[in-house]
């Protein structure tokens, strides 16, 4: 290895690490959806780690950039990182991982003005995370010179089948009552028609 491949060995390995990253960030994310525990963590220490792989998620994404302008073998320039189709490289796929990292950035701010936008919209903005990680993964397989190997592919596929199996479970889940909901309203099933009505002359 001569040091001129440096860069282009930092930009790989940085590029894997994002993608591992969000995908971690995505994973933790839905198990505080799906109340999924792992270890004793679970709760607020599950939304610390979402929010902390998010974090160096994005500062992979940063570095991952730097090298790819240090890098010699493909002139890429600063402005070329954030204006999608610069990168001469394979343009689409790169212009799609600058969009990703993009919107990675968009979704991480929200966490900070959340209370000034309020949550209905901070949660239709934290829908961009399936846009981000799915982009991520497009953009590693279509520009990256490690897609061909075995552990590259098992990689992005074991993030794909975790996230998609997660967001099932989600769905599925997210119909069904809590417990504490299913005591109330068998609670109020059970109670005799004459309690209701008092209880409901009382309020009046």
């Amino acid at each position: 290895m001569t040091p001129d491949m440096l860069p282009w060995i930092l930009a790989r390995a940085t590029g894997m690490t994002a993608i591992v990253l969000i995908g971690g960030a995505m994973i933790a994310g839905l198990m505080v959806r799906t109340r999924t525990t792992v270890g004793g963590l679970k709760g607020s220490g599950m939304v610390d780690l979402h929010r902390h792989l998010s974090l160096l998620g994005l500062m992979a994404i940063a570095a991952h950039g730097v090298f790819l302008v240090l890098d010699t073998a493909v002139d890429i320039s600063p402005l070329a990182l954030v204006v999608p189709g610069l990168v001469p490289y394979r343009p689409l796929w790169t212009g799609i991982g600058v969009v990703a990292a993009e919107s990675a950035l968009l979704v991480h701010l929200s966490f900070r003005f959340r209370g000034r936008i309020g949550v209905p919209m901070w949660r239709r903005l934290h829908l961009l995370t399936y846009a981000v990680f799915a982009g991520g993964v497009v953009h590693g397989i279509g520009s990256g010179t490690d897609t061909g190997s075995t552990w590259a592919m098992a990689v992005y596929g074991g993030l794909v089948g975790a996230v998609c199996g997660l967001t099932g479970w989600r769905a599925m889940t997210a119909r069904r009552p809590t417990k504490k909901a299913r005591d109330a309203s068998s609670s109020r099933q059970n109670r005799p028609m004459g309690d209701t009505v008092k209880s409901r002359q009382a309020v009046s």
